[in-house]
């Protein structure tokens, strides 16, 4: 631990990445707050501190990834390949997958924002476990994909087939949230332990340079389970017509404290509530010895649970105490007041930021350097990626 923290390199370039992914959100809701948008009330000093929250948080909760959660994705990904037996494979997998995805801070952020606007019809925790389960049940298929060398193109057009064809029945409102949730489950959590996962069970394969390529798609398998998974249960419980008459949620005029403290204990409990599967896997699978672990590697991999754990409950606790509401402000503000041409214009800038800002976008891009060997560059990825999110948003 001293050993860790004496090296202060890890904690200071986590604080850099995410100043360089904050800063450009903050921003232009600096800029329109001085010119389109005036925030009123006690809205600039919530987004300060909620500003401060969320970049000190996202930093630690980064380093927390690296040190403790990563190693234990990787760790149970080579101890399920290692087992060799399929039953395992895909007993494990599902397991697993449910739990990260229950995890996932990203997804409990997005359904706090569809129980809201579906004035409880859709509830937080029921979204949150019908897509944990659909992401579950894909991630396990894509790691029988991954053992059986079964190109991903047939899992991928099977699934969106089933997609398109659930589209048809569930009522269109769902339709949008399915695919908001697939996208919301690509978060800073899911995404390195899936990819670690991955890596783990295809380096265990006996063609190491079919095994690297493999390790790709398994993200863009389990979101699409998302979609399945919240199209089904609208069929299936015959979810009606959300109401349209739902009021917008109040932007209460809370002192920034007074936000925090309505905040915060909510997802120190949530947050408790994600980890804890995780967590019971490691100590399940260190007292059963399916991986080896040293004293030194379990230290390491305790401290960086408690970093994700303290970082992710600073992180959501500033998203919703301080960057809601001045967004929610913004939005009414330049759709009520101002050109269209302008709205379209922010949304374009936000696009291409939120893509700079995206913790999971940087941890891919590692991955695809290094198992292209460089050949693609990260810069290339990151440029096509913002460019095309931001005109997709437009």
């Amino acid at each position: 631990g001293a050993a860790l923290l004496a090296d202060f390199s890890a904690p200071l370039r986590k604080l850099k990445e995410t100043l360089f992914s904050v800063t450009p959100i903050v921003g232009i809701v600096v800029v329109l707050a001085l010119t389109l948008v005036p925030l009123e009330g006690s809205l600039p000093a919530r987004f300060a501190l909620g500003t401060f929250a969320i970049i000190v948080g996202l930093a630690i909760f980064l380093l927390g990834v690296d040190i403790g959660l990563t190693p234990i994705g990787q760790l149970l990904g080579h101890a399920i390949a290692r087992s060799g037996r399929l039953s395992v494979v895909i007993s494990a997998t599902f397991v697993l997958g449910l739990f990260i995805s229950v995890a996932e801070p990203d997804l409990h952020i997005y359904g706090g924002q569809v129980e809201l606007i579906t004035g409880g019809l859709l509830g937080k925790l029921f979204l949150v476990l019908v897509v944990s389960l659909g992401i579950a049940a894909l991630l396990t298929i894509g790691m029988v994909r991954i053992i059986r060398s079964i190109p991903l193109k047939f899992i991928l057009l099977g699934a969106y087939v089933l997609v398109a064809v659930l589209g048809f029945f569930a009522p269109t409102e769902y339709l949008a949230i399915s695919f908001d949730a697939s996208g919301a489950t690509t978060g800073a959590l899911t995404v390195p332990f899936i990819l670690a996962m991955a890596a783990g069970v295809s380096a265990m394969k006996k063609d190491s340079r079919g095994g690297e390529a493999d390790a790709f798609g398994l993200v863009g398998i389990a979101s699409a389970g998302a979609i399945v998974a919240v199209l089904v249960t609208a069929v299936i419980f015959r979810l009606g017509e959300i109401p349209r008459d739902i009021p917008a949620p109040e932007v209460l005029n809370l002192s920034p404290l007074a936000a925090l403290a309505e905040e915060a204990p909510r997802q120190v409990r949530d947050v408790a509530l994600g980890l804890t599967p995780i967590l019971t896997a490691f100590v399940v699978g260190a007292v059963a010895k399916f991986f080896p672990l040293t004293a030194e590697k379990l230290r390491r991999i305790i401290l960086g649970l408690v970093f994700s754990y303290v970082g992710l409950v600073t992180f959501l606790t500033g998203v919703n105490a301080g960057f809601m509401d001045v967004g929610r402000t913004i939005g009414e503000t330049l759709a009520a007041n101002q050109h269209p041409a302008l709205l379209l214009a922010v949304a374009f800038g936000l696009g291409v930021v939120t893509i700079l800002a995206e913790p999971a976008v940087y941890v891919l891009m590692d991955q695809v350097e290094d198992v292209t060997a460089g050949a693609v560059h990260r810069k290339a990825v990151m440029f096509s990626l913002a460019l095309g999110v931001g005109v997709a948003v437009v």
